[in-house]
């Protein structure tokens, strides 16, 4: 589920205690409430002038404390949406903001090097704590509400006597310190650092009981689990990361495209998908869940296109680095480097057999590939553009490619010859493809165009007009009968191939569609996206005669979460799909016990994602 809503840089999130709401604050100056259920926003909070930097709720879940950039820190009811309380700071700007257990103060950070103790109910500062040096980026109260514990900029963290005011521990680290937490116990303090280092440090003696290292760039939160064992930590490298706090481990990375990507296909039968990204990786996900199975590295710029031969379980992937990699999908190796192509190679595709590979390059060519040794077959010489779109015909005697040249060809897989020439776009050719029964051929033009031809006589049949930028994508769905289109106006467009009709619009992506693909699993049908923005999105399409309804069930966004090594156990009331998502992302133990699914989904979802990231789920998940 992603939550969409915020116009510009979400800065924190906050659960309550019953975990059915999410707070999140935004350099949007706004405060959003969220239902988890339904993903709907309940109330949007204005009132402050600035970003808001922080948010908290209180322990009783009936209140909502955030902290902003205009100097002041205002007390919302969570269930009216009202403002009961406004506390003005006087110098500078609030940094971050946390609730005493009782409910009753709060204590916020401030980039005027102090940490302030404030009465919620007559907005009067009865504490400040001073010491630090340099801003106070994050404040956490101590469980059983005694002291109070700072992160700053000076490289310390201060743990701070709530009846004296007086600093109890100086902890010093190497570098600008960014967030901090109290372990459940409060006997241990878990810190994140500007060098991307997680430290715990033991508060009586004030001495450091483990570091991970791991993190590239600043570790901008850290949180403990319910149980203390394991600590959950985010950063600006686009990762989550789960130490073991008894092992000294790592119990998971994230992992998520981070950047564009460019070509996503569904694996037959075997409910996977496969994407490939600016990022450099290819990526395997369940098709079903989200959850990213397999990363496989080894190209040394943008990876342009992948695709799969359901014959020996393998994905080819075409990259800007001129080279064509196969690799194989148990173990993730690259097992054939093919290198021939002059530039760029933008498109690959398997034969329908799986006994070649066609590339498409910006050197103009199309190139045959064997599979069993990698070598180059033939190459197919006419475009004098770019061949961007590459395509096979379903009984595998021809190729059609689509170029810069405005052009889309028919080539001969066997003599190597150009046997048509279809002409009728006015700008470049991004994508073809044929139906499933090889009558048809689709094209997607830079023209905002797209065609459908008749491959028994190369005749247009018809001309598809709604899109109002480059169409960079089409694909037939499995029965033939629906054409989808994706587009540089942030659209998915669903035709009738018949009547030429556009039935469906699926509007709001953030970035234009790179590529799109069909798939069947669990008895439906299913269209997956791939975006500029590094986002997957895998929709079940269903088709009710008077209307075609879709709906998303579940998406990807940059650096989303790929969980493994989470403990979760005694789970009951969950759906297959449940039970499979929460294995994947490291559920041990039998489901059986006393924890509702909600509440057994929650934990999980509020240990993870305490951090300013959108994250892969599975819309079931959370029904």
């Amino acid at each position: 589920m992603t939550l969409t809503g915020h116009t510009d840089r979400v800065r924190s999130v906050a659960y309550p205690p019953r975990g059915d709401r999410i707070a999140s604050c935004s350099d949007d100056k706004t405060v959003r409430l969220w239902d988890v259920k339904s993903g709907v926003c309940k109330h949007i909070l204005t009132g402050h002038t600035h970003h808001v930097n922080g948010v908290a709720y209180s322990p009783q879940g009936n209140h909502v404390a955030s902290v902003s950039d205009d100097k002041t820190i205002r007390i919302w009811d969570s269930v009216t949406g009202e403002c009961f309380q406004t506390i003005f700071g006087r110098r500078s700007a609030f940094t971050s903001i946390a609730y005493a257990p009782n409910g009753k103060q709060v204590v916020s950070g401030s980039r005027n090097l102090n940490v302030h103790l404030w009465n919620i109910e007559t907005g009067d500062c009865i504490r400040i704590f001073s010491g630090h040096k340099l801003s106070v980026l994050a404040v956490a109260y101590s469980p059983k509400g005694d002291q109070v514990a700072s992160a700053s900029l000076d490289s310390t963290i201060r743990i701070w006597d709530i009846g004296t005011g007086f600093c109890v521990r100086i902890l010093t680290g190497d570098f600008a310190q960014w967030s901090v937490s109290y372990s459940p116990s409060g006997d241990q303090v878990a810190s994140g650092g500007m060098d991307g280092v997680v430290q715990v440090w033991d508060v009586q003696t004030g001495l450091c009981c483990h570091t991970f290292s791991g993190h590239s760039v600043p570790a901008t939160k850290v949180t403990y689990s319910p149980r203390g064992d394991q600590i959950a930590s985010s950063s600006l490298d686009g990762t989550v990361r789960l130490w073991d706090v008894t092992s000294n481990a790592s119990r998971f990375v994230s992992s998520g495209h981070t950047v564009a990507v460019h070509g996503i296909k569904f694996v037959p039968d075997e409910d996977l998908i496969v994407t490939c990204s600016v990022d450099q990786t290819v990526r395997l996900w369940d098709s079903i869940t989200g959850v990213c199975r397999l990363i496989m590295r080894g190209h040394s710029n943008t990876v342009s296109s992948v695709a799969y031969s359901p014959q020996d379980h393998q994905i080819v992937s075409g990259s800007a680095d001129k080279s064509i990699r196969f690799w194989d999908m148990v173990t993730g190796e690259c097992t054939h480097t093919l290198v021939g192509h002059t530039g760029r190679v933008c498109k690959v595709a398997y034969h329908p057999r799986g006994s070649q590979v066609a590339s498409g390059s910006q050197d103009m060519t199309v190139r045959l590939w064997g599979t069993t040794c990698g070598e180059c077959l033939g190459i197919l010489s006419g475009h004098s553009g770019a061949a961007y779109g590459i395509a096979y015909s379903p009984n595998g005697k021809w190729i059609a490619s689509g170029s810069r040249d405005c052009t889309v060809r028919i080539w001969d897989v066997e003599s190597f010859e150009c046997q048509h020439i279809l002409i009728l776009h006015t700008r470049t050719v991004w994508d073809v493809a044929f139906s499933p029964d090889g009558s048809q051929l689709a094209s997607a033009g830079a023209d905002g165009i797209v065609q459908i031809w008749h491959m028994e006589n190369e005749k247009s049949l018809l001309i598809l007009i709604g899109h109002l930028l480059h169409v960079y994508c089409v694909a037939y769905s499995p029965q033939g009968d629906l054409l989808a289109s994706g587009s540089g106006d942030k659209t998915v467009r669903l035709w009738d191939v018949a009547s030429g009709e556009c039935r469906a619009v699926i509007p709001n992506f953030q970035e234009s569609i790179r590529e799109i693909a069909w798939g069947i699993m669990l008895g439906g049908t299913y269209l997956v996206t791939c975006s500029r923005d590094g986002s997957v999105l895998n929709f079940q399409v269903i088709d009710e005669v008077d209307q075609l309804n879709v709906r998303l069930k579940w998406c990807t966004m940059r650096g989303a979460l790929a969980i493994s090594g989470a403990i979760m156990q005694d789970v009951i009331g969950l759906t297959g799909v449940n039970r499979r998502l929460l294995r994947q992302r490291g559920a041990v133990g039998d489901p059986e016990g006393t924890l509702s699914k909600t509440s057994a989904v929650m934990m999980l979802v509020m240990f993870i994602l305490y951090s300013n990231m959108s994250s892969s789920c599975s819309a079931d998940a959370l029904d």
